[in-house]
């Protein structure tokens, strides 16, 4: 099934505005939401220049403002005459070594990443529940598959209750009108991964986000992404003593 109006998280700048520009491109309707309106609206801009026949709505969201989430989506999907589609995409890298005296870092990174996108969640499938049908994606990290020592520990933790979640909904709705889709991306090159030590095995950010893109149009339970060389790599994290996954931090 090919899903028309897409609402798409954090969508600013890296992966999110990676997604739009190859939705975009295929003719989407898209609803475009992040907390940097100016990147917004810059982006809006762009895409009706290049690819006029689609629409795009956008509004200014911080996912850890809980009662706005449901208001933003609610105001977009009026926008668009609806929306098919929801990409739980926003989050943050930010995160310190555990018992640092960073606590306030890796807190932000736990709301951010998982407390918020739970709510991203609740709000879409009650508006997919509403409409009969829909498809959420949940970004999650080939990191939510092992813990990693130092600065990503946090952002591990929060990836593996992302992709938790992604689980335990596709066990809800195994089959029928709402699809869940479970991402796993690798390194590829956003804001986020632009200090990482990580640079062996990054890819570029269009080649990473046309693999999501694709996993997300074939609509893949779960996908990691770029399957070279990150599927073998993730089968290895799960069995990979402790010791020695810090070659990943």
């Amino acid at each position: 099934m090919t899903r028309q109006k897409i609402l798409i998280t954090g969508a600013s700048s890296g992966l999110g505005a990676g997604m739009a520009r190859q939705f975009a491109a295929k003719g989407r309707d898209l609803a475009l939401c992040a907390r940097r309106t100016d990147n917004l609206e810059e982006l809006k801009a762009e895409l009706t220049a290049r690819h006029p026949g689609i629409a795009v709505a956008v509004a200014a969201l911080d996912v850890n403002d809980h009662d706005a989430v449901p208001r933003v989506f609610a105001e977009l999907s009026d926008q668009l005459g609806g929306v098919d589609c929801v990409i739980v995409n926003a989050g943050i890298g930010k995160g310190h070594p555990l018992g640092g005296g960073k606590l306030w870092a890796n807190k932000a990174t736990i709301e951010t990443n998982l407390v918020a996108a739970l709510v991203q969640i609740e709000t879409a499938l009650e508006m997919f529940t509403a409409a009969g049908a829909g498809h959420l994606v949940l970004v999650s990290s080939v990191l939510g598959n092992k813990g990693v020592p130092g600065v990503k520990a946090a952002y591990a933790a929060s990836k593996a209750g992302v992709t938790s979640l992604g689980e335990s909904l596709r066990a809800e709705y195994p089959s029928g009108p709402i699809k869940i889709t479970v991402l796993e991306p690798g390194y590829i090159e956003s804001e986020m991964t632009a200090k990482s030590k990580t640079t062996t095995l990054m890819v570029d950010n269009e080649t990473g986000v046309r693999a999501m893109v694709d996993a997300i149009e074939k609509e893949k339970g779960r996908a990691v992404v770029p399957g070279w060389p990150w599927w073998p790599l993730v089968e290895v994290m799960k069995v990979m003593p402790p010791r020695l996954t810090k070659f990943f931090a």
